[in-house]
């Protein structure tokens, strides 16, 4: 079991988690979306996209191969205890996104009373629902689930986390606080971030805690179970949720 818990935090096992999701994201945004594949990109991926297409139109390719880019290098980078059963580890970190995901949902199932004095439906807390000219089908709305998992998190907890513990440490805070605070700031941003930009959500006190405390729940698995499950627990939750809705 130990070797099991250090696999799945290795980058190289994260790669391998992660590359199928990926690619079946891309190619099938591309692939149901066409000339419209925008209307099925949201949350992270929409603005990394709609920023990077400021500076150049080509840039709009880039994120997929940032993300495959840093996993990879990280991998190189620890080659040396890289675990002996990857794809074993694969199939328990699927096991546990599912169990994950399955947990934050009935943990959310406690907020019907909260949700129900603002007005607000349970299935769209901390749901990434498409906003565009035509409303996505089922089959596409679950790819874009896959694609909010893995761009929020990858955002959220591989790029935001790490940057914003970095600058506590850089501030002489000792690791564990600078990981708490950094947990605490980045989870706060993550429901923030809903309610930014022309599609965002108008701001309501419940929707906000729920996510806060979500994106809270992701960290926590971030940190203690990888990046690879934290994007399948993220993924899965949402798909979750989209199913009970559809």
């Amino acid at each position: 079991m130990p070797g099991y818990l250090c696999a799945t935090r290795h980058p190289w096992a994260c790669l391998l988690f992660l590359l199928p999701l990926l690619i079946a994201y891309e190619v099938g945004v591309h692939w149901f979306g066409g000339t419209e594949s925008h209307v099925l990109r949201n949350g992270a991926d929409a603005w990394l996209r709609r920023v990077l297409t400021d500076y150049h139109s080509a840039a709009v390719f880039v994120p997929p191969w940032v993300i495959l880019g840093i996993l990879i290098i990280w991998s190189m980078y620890r080659w040396s205890d890289h675990p002996q059963e990857p794809f074993t580890a694969c199939f328990g970190m699927l096991v546990e996104s599912t169990i994950f995901a399955g947990l934050l949902w009935v943990v959310s199932r406690n907020f019907p009373m909260f949700l129900e004095q603002a007005g607000i439906p349970l299935a769209n807390i901390g749901l990434d629902v498409p906003v565009g000219p035509r409303q996505p089908s089922l089959h596409e709305r679950l790819l874009t689930y896959v694609g909010a998992g893995i761009y929020e998190e990858f955002l959220f907890r591989l790029c935001l986390i790490s940057f914003l513990t970095l600058l506590l440490r850089i501030a002489l805070l000792p690791d564990v606080p600078a990981k708490i605070l950094a947990a605490i700031l980045g989870a706060v941003l993550f429901s923030a971030a809903h309610h930014i930009g022309a599609n965002g959500e108008k701001v309501e006190m419940m929707p906000f805690l729920f996510r806060t405390m979500a994106g809270l729940f992701f960290t926590i698995l971030y940190l203690t179970r990888g990046f690879g499950i934290a994007v399948g627990a993220h993924a899965g939750y949402d798909i979750i949720v989209g199913v009970a809705v559809a």
